[in-house]
């Protein structure tokens, strides 16, 4: 099960394709992780990996579409270079341009970096009704919370890597907002044996977003399991055959309908939109 991050799936999936390994992302949303680089001619580079989550080249439109339906116009974007960030940005800028949208500036920032002025400087005198970043909440929150304090008082909105608490608790303010996978897990029918099972675990941090998509990828792969060890000499042998029985996965999971298309991506195609209020996450459509 696994990886949390795009950018480390990369580099994760060709080592346990050439050992006939199956892997299942809950979180990997970029779209050439199953498409391959050429999204216009999508062809799948490893047979290994699938996601049971859905991709960026459905998040940024959805982003897209929603801004331009509160009236939204111009939107600067920043992303962190990694494959994450910059795929959604991507997606979100070519949708948003076919919606009618101008995306007003268009920078980047290091990973790691701290002290967001320099960008902000430069995006302020284009005047955004919105910033839009591809990239995680450890520089989402700081970069909100230094674009307010610059007087660049416009919500920032994200993807699924900065819908955590922690965005809020590094400097996220009341009106951003942030796309992710699924709809509230709280909300479903489906999730009630896993948020039953998550709190009498016990554990010291919460589920997140991820917890329940994770949950879900463990029961694909004990389910393709089930198929390829009933006739596997041992569990090396039976490599292969997991991967080919994983295809045909077809089940109700905590998030909702578990199963995987000929690109090994998610049938699944709900996203929420959330803001936060009141110094919270709030599902907001």
């Amino acid at each position: 099960v696994g990886t949390l991050n795009s950018s480390v799936a990369q580099s994760v999936i060709p080592v346990l394709d050439a050992a006939k390994i199956v892997q299942v992302s809950p979180a990997n949303t970029n779209p050439a992780l199953t498409k391959g680089p050429d999204l216009a001619n999508p062809k799948r580079p490893n047979a290994n990996y699938f996601r049971v989550c859905t991709t960026d080249a459905v998040q940024g439109p959805f982003a897209a579409q929603y801004l331009l339906g509160t009236g939204i116009k111009k939107v600067a974007t920043v992303h962190d270079k990694k494959s994450y960030g910059q795929g959604l940005v991507e997606a979100f800028t070519t949708a948003f341009k076919a919606g009618g949208g101008e995306i007003v500036d268009a920078e980047t920032i290091n990973p790691d970096d701290k002290d967001f002025s320099a960008v902000i400087s430069k995006v302020k005198p284009s005047a955004p009704q919105a910033l839009y970043y591809g990239g995680e909440y450890p520089q989402a929150g700081p970069l909100s919370k230094q674009a307010k304090a610059a007087g660049l008082n416009v919500p920032l909105m994200g993807g699924d890597g900065i819908y955590d608490g922690n965005f809020i608790k590094l400097g996220g303010n009341n009106g951003d907002l942030a796309t992710s996978v699924g709809a509230p897990v709280e909300t479903l029918a489906s999730a009630k044996a896993f948020l039953e099972g998550y709190k009498a675990g016990g554990y010291t941090d919460g589920y997140s977003a991820y917890g329940a998509y994770a949950y879900d990828a463990a029961n694909a792969i004990i389910a393709s399991l089930k198929t390829s060890l009933a006739s596997a000499a041992d569990a090396k042998s039976a490599r292969q055959g997991t991967i080919t029985a994983m295809a045909s996965v077809s089940f109700d999971g905590a998030t909702g309908k578990v199963g995987f298309d000929k690109f090994g991506d998610s049938v699944a195609r709900v996203l929420t939109v959330y803001k936060v209020d009141a110094g919270a996450w709030k599902a907001e459509k």
